[in-house]
Order: structure tokens, then sequence, then C-alpha cells
């Protein structure tokens, strides 16, 4: 099955050739249709299986495609437990969308967070965020997450394990 039979547009279905996927994986192929509906999606599958483009590439139809130009402001707030993953999900989000006008950026600690301020003035409608550098731009007053409306906890497990419960707790506390 194509990726363009499961319903994603156009430019996403280009991004993803041009990354050289033609096929959807079997996460994907139950993942996206119930994403697409605005179902909320619980998914557990092995490394490599693609669970990235799973939650990615139905954030990227519905921003691009529901809208005529990106909006202000943050509208989707993808949460990873470490910033290596947070990077990972990034490229994802560029390579994807390479053909949308959507903007995306990480936050993440152990580097400079002027970089981050800059990118946040300039606007982003897709977050990828690790909890403490978030919280810390929360305070700081960087970032607002009122206009959210696709939130994703990528590796949820891993991050409690971690110890973030409180972190992510304190996170969703100021979803909408």
């Amino acid at each position: 099955m194509p990726f363009a039979s499961i319903g994603l547009s156009d430019p996403l279905v280009r991004g993803i050739l041009a990354t050289g996927y033609t096929a959807p994986t079997e996460i994907q192929s139950q993942a996206i249709p119930a994403a697409l509906e605005g179902r909320d999606i619980l998914g557990c599958a092995q490394t490599g299986t693609g669970k990235t483009a799973a939650f990615v590439l139905p954030i990227l139809h519905r921003l691009s495609h529901e809208r005529p130009q990106p909006a202000k402001g943050i509208l989707s707030l993808i949460l990873a437990p470490t910033r290596e993953l947070a990077v990972q999900i990034e490229q994802a989000i560029l390579e994807y969308g390479r053909f949308t006008r959507l903007r995306t950026l990480a936050v993440y600690g152990g580097v400079s967070i002027d970089a981050q301020f800059k990118a946040l003035r300039r606007g982003v409608e897709i977050l990828v965020a690790t909890p403490g550098r978030l919280l810390d731009h929360i305070q700081r007053g960087t970032i607002v997450l009122r206009n959210v409306e696709v939130f994703v906890l990528d590796e949820a497990d891993r991050m409690l394990d971690m110890g973030f419960i409180n972190d992510v707790r304190r996170i969703v506390s100021l979803l909408p």
C-alpha cells in the first residue's frame, strides 16, 4: 500500500518518497489513518519500525493541509526523554515536511539557549522538546503552550523510568 492511499497530502508523499521510503510499515499503516481521523493513539513497536513517522506524518498533514498558511504559535508539542531523540525527531520532521512551510525546532539542554530564543521569536509550529529545557523556556516566558493542538509523548515509558513523571504532569497541566 503506498503512502498516498492512507490519506496523506501530496507534499508529504513527495517528502516521504524523497527520503527513499515507498510504502508504510505496519505501525504506520495502522496509526496514520487513525491519527488523521483525530483519534488518540498509543503505539508500541520495536526499534526501526517507523514509529517516529507514524506520529510525525499525521502532524505534518494536519498542520499543513488544514491551514492555508502557517499559524503563529506552537501547534504541536512532541516531548522526548533525551536530546539525541529530540534531534532525531526534528530531523525526521524536516525531511518529511520539506515541501511544507511548517517551522520546527528542537529545544534541549546542554547547548546555548540563545539560538533557541532566536528561533522561537521567528515562530515555530512544531516543537520537539526535552522536559527540563521545555520547563526552563516556559518559566522564562519564551514558550507558551496555549495553542497546542497535538501532543506526543515519545518513548513515554523511558521518560517515566528516567524520573520525569512530575515534569510531564506539569507540562500536561499547561496544555489546553
